[in-house]
């Protein structure tokens, strides 16, 4: 076979009934009870739910950590939902304002921004604590901006009694 014996043709009632359904979504259910725009509704639910769990485990890395008090269990969590939030608004944020963007490459961007803590001793003994945070680069301060965001003034410093530095 080759170009010239090569024959074909198209099913045009075929191809008609293909484009017909393209971009329609079936969807089967055991609800009997609920209305389709419910089960719709609950399937879209389920969808999101499920990508929460596979963001909490791919991009934001949280993996089982086996606690042995209630407390750090309840803590564990909490933390881990504060990231799942955290990564959701950077996401939704970036959708309107910096397509392309994803929320783990902001968080890339934003890891450059440092946070220190600078101890002076003065002469009675006590100690000032200055905590700074790095001026972002260009592009970290273009992204800030794009995003509507922006960094906090630099706290006041905090002068310690002797010996008591811890915050």
């Amino acid at each position: 076979m080759n170009e010239h014996t090569f024959r074909f043709e198209l099913d045009r009632e075929r191809l008609r009934r293909a484009l017909r359904r393209e971009g329609r979504y079936l969807l089967r259910s055991n609800m009997q009870a609920a209305s389709p725009e419910t089960v719709w509704e609950t399937y879209l639910l389920l969808t999101r739910i499920e990508q929460a769990f596979k963001d909490l485990k791919g991009e934001l890395s949280i993996r089982p950590i086996w606690h042995q008090l209630e407390k750090r269990i309840e803590a564990h969590i909490f933390v881990s939902f504060l990231a799942y939030c955290l990564h959701t608004t950077l996401r939704n944020l970036a959708r309107g304002r910096a397509a392309g963007l994803t929320s783990e490459a902001i968080l890339k961007k934003l890891s450059t921004i440092q946070m220190i803590d600078i101890h002076l001793p003065t002469t009675d003994g006590r100690h000032i604590v200055m905590s700074r945070y790095t001026q972002p680069e260009q592009y970290v301060s273009l992204l800030l901006a794009q995003l509507g965001l922006s960094l906090p003034e630099q706290p006041p410093p905090k002068v310690y009694a002797s010996g008591k530095t811890s915050l």
